[in-house]
Order: C-alpha cells, then structure tokens, then sequence
C-alpha cells in the first residue's frame, strides 16, 4: 500500500485539496495519512499587561480543530480509503517532515494557492520549505479557482 501524507489547515480549498489526495490515492491504491499542525501560540493575547496566556482558548481550538479533522477523515473513508490523522502543535515543516517519515510515507500531498506569479506566494512558504526540504516526493496540486 502506498502511504501519503496530506496537512491540512482547513483554509477554503481544504476541500478541494482533500478531493484531489482522495483521487490520487485511489489510482495508486493508498492510505491518507492527515496532519494539521496547530501554532504554539494558540492561546496567547498581547494586551495592556503584555503577553498573557490563556489555556481554554488553547483548549477551545484544538478541540475545534480536531472535530474538523475527524470530519475530514470520515469523508475519506467514506470513499473507502483507509485514512488515520494526527493533530500536534509545533512549527509546521518539521512536523509533517517527521510524520512523513514515521508512517513511511511514499508522497507528501499539499496544495498551491494560484495567488500570483510570485513563486513563494504561488506555491505557499509551507509548501515551498517542505519541497525543498524533503526527501520524499511532493505532489503539489493546483487548488485555486
């Protein structure tokens, strides 16, 4: 089975990025692996008293967000694609770098965002530093409208 990693950020061309892992992983026979990498600054407020932290907006988001990614996974498999996902705060790149590698992952699928001719605004930073980075192939598929 091929194994493909997809990170997600839940923007507005999620779905259409989901759509296109989904077809890929049909015409090789694959398994979906989906990472969103939360910040580690979810919770944090600068305010008259300078940065303060607090916990259960941290705690609101992630669970937010992780209702978003088992939604995303049921869709999936309702596609009858196997899929599993992870949910982790950190710096995104090295995040999906490391879970590529420990689900021994055959492609890392991301999208571009169509935005301009600017390479970095075109094709994404995240995008761009994983591509350019990683040792495993990029699939990067055109989402924009």
């Amino acid at each position: 089975m091929i194994n493909i990693v997809v990170p997600v950020d839940f923007g507005d061309k999620t779905e259409q990025l989901i759509e296109g892992a989904v077809k890929f992983a049909k015409q090789l026979n694959g398994k979906i692996f989906l990472i969103h990498v939360a910040p580690s600054d979810i919770g944090f407020a600068i305010g008259d008293m300078g940065f303060q932290y607090f916990p259960e907006v941290e705690e609101n988001e992630i669970r937010q967000e992780l209702v978003q990614l088992n939604t995303i996974e049921q869709q999936i498999i309702a596609q009858n694609i196997d899929c599993e996902h992870l949910l982790k705060q950190g710096i995104a790149k090295d995040i999906i770098l490391e879970y590529a590698g420990s689900k021994n992952a055959d492609y890392i699928v991301m999208g571009s965002h169509g935005r301009s001719g600017i390479y970095d605004v075109f094709v994404g930073s995240l995008t761009k530093g994983i591509t350019k980075d990683s040792s495993i192939p990029v699939l990067v598929l055109p989402i924009h409208n």
